[in-house]
């Protein structure tokens, strides 16, 4: 029985986990969840796992009596097995540095973390012996072609749907709606993640992610557009064979193989790979003109330093306000971009630096909407 916490229980990753959770009674054991202002739907995950420690940005009391504990300490306690993180943006970093301090395994589904501070973070948990474990389909899909291969592979090829705006005249990207871009084809996902998804900043984010998680540098990371998001990535091996993983577009997947690790776990609620039902499988090249965000992102990460936390935050800030109506959804690449070419920075990726770069990309880019 793993004893877990999950912070941003609310969100989509969280209420997926929690998911994942309910039909493995026998093997997961909710002890702590943490989520944003839904005080309501945290309330009944609370009445319902019966975990004793509890966050929220509310404030105040729980109804089943859970004790209120800070994320960072929540994820400290001995007798916390695996940490799931699940919130979306800076919020996360503290408790996963925490909890790798902690030594705890580390489900990260939090991308940007990685992003802003990749180097910090694989650092700390070499430190302490923790295991870091990726939840984002692809990187899980690297990870798990990798597992029990020697040699290092030669590329690794992640894999993008292309999302909502793949066929829709060049044109007419720029003035696309809020509904438009959180309209995913294929992937039920949160709303952060589905505009960078319409944007392909998320695949970026993915190739920093992996340049940290696996210890390969980014001219051996590929990225090939894949509609139908059945394989969810390949490696390329030392000679010459591909491994991919592949699977229906269910986060529930990667979500289980995560919190199960080392072991491999029976569940009858999830859905199978059917090899009749899947057709064909098509691949294409990413096109860089209708994805300017994906560029922008790889030159962020290349430059190192506080680069990609500038760009993480301005990402998130930028995304923010196109949801809200203030800016188009063509203006999120040329508000980042205008931001990090402001930036200047040297070569420190301490986390003083980074979570200052962070602040100061968010104060940019407020000046930069408001003006």
């Amino acid at each position: 029985m793993k004893r877990i916490v999950v912070l941003g229980s609310t969100g989509s990753i969280g209420v997926q986990t929690l998911d994942v959770v309910r039909s493995l009674p026998d093997s997961f054991a909710v002890v702590g969840l943490a989520a944003g202002w839904n005080h309501g739907l945290l309330e009944s995950q609370l009445a319902e796992s019966s975990a004793r420690m509890a966050w929220d940005r509310g404030g105040g009391g729980f109804r089943n009596g859970a004790r209120r504990v800070s994320m960072e300490d929540m994820v400290t306690e001995p007798d916390v097995d695996l940490v799931m993180v699940a919130t979306t943006g800076r919020a996360g970093l503290a408790p996963t540095l925490a909890a790798l301090r902690a030594g705890k395994q580390v489900a990260l589904a939090n991308k940007e973390v990685i992003v802003m501070a990749g180097e910090l973070v694989t650092e700390t948990a070499r430190e302490h012996g923790a295991a870091l474990l990726p939840v984002d389909s692809e990187p899980s899909a690297i990870w798990q072609c990798l597992r029990g291969e020697e040699l290092p592979a030669r590329k690794l090829i992640l894999t993008a749907s292309g999302g909502p705006f793949r066929t829709r005249p060049l044109a007419e990207i720029a003035g696309a709606t809020p509904d438009e871009a959180l309209a995913h084809p294929t992937w039920a996902m949160g709303r952060k993640i589905s505009v960078d998804s319409a944007t392909l900043m998320n695949k970026g984010f993915e190739v920093i992610e992996c340049r940290w998680l696996f210890s390969v540098p980014y001219e051996r990371i590929e990225v090939v557009v894949h509609p139908q998001s059945v394989v969810h990535s390949m490696v390329e091996l030392a000679d010459g064979s591909v491994k991919a993983q592949l699977g229906p577009p269910d986060m529930r997947l990667p979500i289980q193989h995560a919190l199960s690790y080392p072991d491999r776990l029976a569940n009858a609620t999830l859905p199978r790979f059917s090899a009749l039902d899947a057709a064909s499988l098509t691949f294409e090249p990413l096109d860089e003109q209708r994805y300017p965000c994906f560029p922008l992102a790889l030159e962020a990460g290349r430059l190192g330093g506080t680069y990609p936390a500038v760009l993480s935050a301005a990402d998130e800030v930028a995304v923010q306000r196109f949801l809200d109506g203030r800016i188009g959804f063509g203006d999120i690449h040329a508000v980042v971009a205008g931001v990090l070419d402001r930036h200047e920075t040297g070569g420190d990726a301490s986390l003083e630096a980074v979570l200052a770069a962070d602040d100061w990309a968010r104060r940019e880019i407020g000046e930069a909407v408001r003006a």
